[in-house]
């Protein structure tokens, strides 16, 4: 089968890997209809995330069952499924708690061997294990495109938002228009907020976010911290997402934070970092950070996507074939992508 593989930092190739067989009870393969190319992808692109060269890379995926073990119930061959971007026990102490992020065996797709050495799925076949858990039926009514997002990217939109505690009224800025910023722009108004300052300096994301319900805020041409002043009266905002990953937006996620706000950090940091504990702690803040709790919240964002109050779809601007997987990665690199689904 044909695979999308990491050889260097600025170098993916497309290579014939073997393909996958069943290993446990509870596996599944899929055969792949649709991946996407995600941040965290360019995160290992970049070097950033460190893993082995020849590694399967992806964790992003819609596809058809063709094959499942013994103990899985909740999807069978022949069903459409999209799966979330790591795998859980469901047993463990974190599991039993709903912390299925942090279990004690959790693998995550396409990370190398530090992550559990799970293959990706940028591939025309995919091993899934936990399956169980991980993958579930597609509804009738969702695109492919669209299921894509619930394994991962509006799955942590969502739980930037939902973990944030936001609640009905309150004002809400996101630092950080790629696909998942924009999807924690959505989740805050479905949860309720009354304001939502968008924030980033590409025009056309600043325009989607406002498409969706926000107020755009330029980074650099305007000024974010006088346009949260004037749109809560001086206190500053109740809420406030780093999708950015990158020390500048957690201070200014910090100082845009009013007393007794809330931070939440869902941009993907792999460096040591200051933080201002002064402004922390006389403000009150409370951090929330880590990669999101997808399996948790996997079927509230499934059903929202069914129902079309979460839209992801607006943010698939390009579509390419698997073989393509290097332009893609340069396209997205360049920033001249939103989204990009690959088709194997």
């Amino acid at each position: 089968m044909q695979a999308v593989t990491f050889q260097a930092p600025g170098e993916v190739r497309v290579e014939e890997r073997p393909e996958p067989e069943l290993l446990a009870a509870d596996d599944a393969i899929v055969r792949v209809r649709a991946t996407g190319v995600c941040g965290s992808d360019l995160h290992i692109f970049h070097g950033r995330v460190a893993i082995e060269p020849g590694f399967t890379i992806g964790h992003e995926y819609v596809g058809e069952v063709v094959a499942a073990g013994d103990h899985v119930r909740s999807v069978a061959v022949g069903d459409r499924v999209l799966g979330c971007f790591q795998t859980a026990c469901g047993t463990c102490s974190f599991c039993r708690r709903g912390l299925f992020h942090k279990c004690d065996e959790s693998r995550t797709f396409g990370h190398g061997v530090a992550l559990g050495a799970l293959q990706g799925t940028q591939a025309d076949l995919a091993l899934v294990p936990r399956a169980n858990l991980t993958l579930r039926r597609v509804p009738a009514n969702l695109s492919d495109d669209v299921a894509l997002f619930a394994g991962d990217v509006a799955g942590t939109g969502y739980h930037a938002i939902a973990s944030a505690g936001v609640r009905a009224g309150d004002t809400v800025a996101v630092l950080g228009l790629g696909p998942v910023g924009l999807m924690a722009v959505q989740a805050a108004r479905v949860a309720g907020a009354a304001q939502v300052l968008a924030i980033d300096t590409v025009v056309d994301r600043l325009a989607m976010a406002e498409r969706f319900g926000a107020q755009g805020v330029h980074l650099t041409e305007a000024d974010p911290r006088a346009a949260v002043k004037a749109a809560t009266e001086g206190r500053g905002v109740d809420v406030c997402v780093d999708a950015v990953g990158d020390p500048r937006a957690l201070e200014l996620a910090i100082r845009l934070t009013g007393r007794c706000g809330v931070v939440s950090v869902i941009g993907v940091y792999a460096e040591r970092c200051e933080v201002h504990m002064g402004l922390v702690w006389i403000k009150a803040l409370q951090l929330r950070t880590g990669h999101a709790n997808v399996i948790a919240h996997l079927d509230a964002v499934l059903a929202l996507l069914a129902c079309g109050r979460l839209d992801p779809a607006p943010l698939v601007t390009h579509h390419m074939p698997l073989a393509d997987a290097p332009e893609a990665y340069a396209l997205y690199d360049r920033r001249e992508a939103l989204k990009i689904v690959l088709t194997p």
